[in-house]
């Protein structure tokens, strides 16, 4: 059993990472006081630009840099499609769910679109992705090292580094207070001298941002080609930002667990064990355990007071 959870754990975190980036863009948006349905939308962006430019830098460029820049352009791609979100629903007041839906719809078209122009097939691949390597003195810790710091991408460190910079900013700073303060009393925080549409425009931005990332890390880990779609990851991460009731710590252990889910339903016909059970059934469990969660914790919901609420 040790064996067994040591093979599949360095994959559990890595459908975890893009889960857990999508998801902490979501809780931006949000806690500033724009709902985002679009994630999903965002997400493939950020999938497209980013094999979009690393198939276009690989062979110019070294192996390293072309996946930063491959990043980079999701992280920038993915922040300016947002803004159409941004302006529907701070500055048109639109139906936040409605233009998300939009988002969504627009993104799968373009990029499916642009993909099939540009390869003939509608599929962009990338000659190599992160090389998996085990992390020096790390990796031989007992129990944690085989499970954590062996055969691991560089990315999933940058995630978590978002992450800690993500709590730190909301809860340890003043600009965190007022951005949390625009989703919870925004007509309070205006008579305090505070821009409620400059910070809703961020938290948008940052939304877009994070989704675009967590589309080039799953791009350059598990994935390896864009192919049109990202398989609900991106509403996998809004379920696990509800699970998580908009917090980062509890977002972080969501998505740890909607990441684990995923990796049993994929790796169930490889595990003797598991091998007996039916294995549409492995298939559907990510999406059953998501509508379980849902179900559980709506009643306990923490979602900020204005969330969805034009200003």
């Amino acid at each position: 059993m040790w064996v067994t959870l040591t093979r599949i754990f360095p994959y559990v975190i890595a459908y975890t990472i893009p889960l857990l980036a999508v998801s902490l863009g979501g809780l931006y948006s949000e806690r500033s006081g724009v709902t985002n349905l679009g994630l999903e939308g965002l997400m493939l962006v950020g999938y497209f630009s980013s094999a979009l430019i690393i198939k276009l830098t690989q062979n110019i460029v070294g192996h390293t840099a072309c996946l930063w820049l491959g990043i980079t352009a999701a992280i920038v791609f993915g922040a300016l499609f947002s803004l159409l979100h941004a302006f529907a629903s701070i500055n048109l007041k639109a139906d936040q769910v409605i233009s998300g839906t939009a988002i969504n719809m627009l993104a799968s078209a373009l990029t499916l679109y642009l993909a099939r122009v540009i390869s003939g097939s509608g599929n962009i691949s990338i000659l190599m992705g992160i090389v998996r390597r085990d992390i020096p003195v790390f990796s031989k810790i007992p129990v944690l090292g085989p499970l954590l710091f062996s055969q691991s991408y560089w990315s999933t460190w940058l995630v978590l580094a978002v992450w800690g910079a993500s709590f730190w900013l909301l809860y340890k700073t003043s600009f965190g207070l007022r951005l949390r303060a625009c989703g919870e009393f925004p007509s309070a925080v205006q008579s305090a001298g505070v821009n409620v549409y400059k910070m809703r425009y961020f938290g948008v931005l940052m939304s877009g941002a994070l989704s675009g990332l967590g589309g080039a890390v799953m791009l350059i880990t598990y994935s390896g080609e864009f192919n049109g779609t990202v398989a609900g990851l991106g509403f996998l991460a809004i379920a696990a930002m509800i699970f998580g009731q908009w917090k980062p710590l509890g977002i972080l252990g969501a998505t740890f667990f909607f990441g684990f889910a995923m990796t049993v339903a994929n790796v169930s016909q490889v595990i003797p064990s598991l091998g007996t059970i039916p294995p549409v059934l492995f298939k559907v469990f990510p999406y059953v355990v998501t509508l379980i969660a849902l179900m559980l914790f709506s009643k306990h919901s923490a979602a900020p007071l204005n969330d969805g609420v034009p200003f």
